[in-house]
């Protein structure tokens, strides 16, 4: 008997209908993109809430998974970003867009990881795992971000992180999704 389960695990609930941009080489946020109200008390000019979605199903024969799949997405919460109209610029805008493109540059370092994974019967905790790594070390890189280039105020810090998160895309390109 031929079995099909299928998972799906993200930060936000698609099933909501909210609105999701996901991420495109060459696809740059503009200010329209942020929709969500502004934290008053914040002290950020502006403040980009994007995440990784993942989705698998498994295939299984005789209570043995015999293959899967997987979906990864970087993604842009339209509803939860927001900006603050008298401070922006697009310097800001530059800013933000790093905080998704570092997104999907985990979603890649995800679907790497994924790549080098061999089906067997402990596939889906093994993804479960991988995935809470990623979102973990994106938190952790996005925080970084912001200290060393002090929520943009760092021009010298912002332009080193530019260079390097291109790099890092760069060297992961295999790896964007290809729709």
């Amino acid at each position: 008997m031929i079995k099909i389960l299928a998972f799906l695990f993200c930060t936000i609930s698609f099933q909501t209908g909210e609105a999701v941009i996901s991420w495109e080489d060459g696809y740059k946020l503009s200010w329209s993109d942020f929709k969500g109200k502004p934290k008053q008390n914040s002290g950020a000019v502006a403040e980009t809430a994007s995440g990784i979605s993942f989705g698998f199903s498994v295939k299984e024969l005789n209570s043995n998974i015999v293959s899967y799949t997987t979906e990864v997405h970087a993604y842009f919460s339209v509803e939860k970003s927001w900006f603050h109209k008298d401070k922006a610029s697009d310097y800001i805008l530059e800013h933000e867009q790093l905080h998704f493109d570092i997104t999907e540059l985990f979603a890649r370092k995800f679907r790497k990881e994924i790549a080098q994974q061999k089906v067997s019967n402990d596939i889906k905790a093994k993804l479960k795992v991988i995935y809470k790594k990623h979102v973990t070390d994106l938190g952790m890189m996005q925080k970084r971000y912001d200290a060393e280039t002090d929520h943009s105020k760092k021009i010298d810090a912002q332009q080193r992180w530019q260079l390097f998160i291109k790099k890092e895309l760069d060297k992961l390109s295999k790896f964007k999704l290809i729709e």
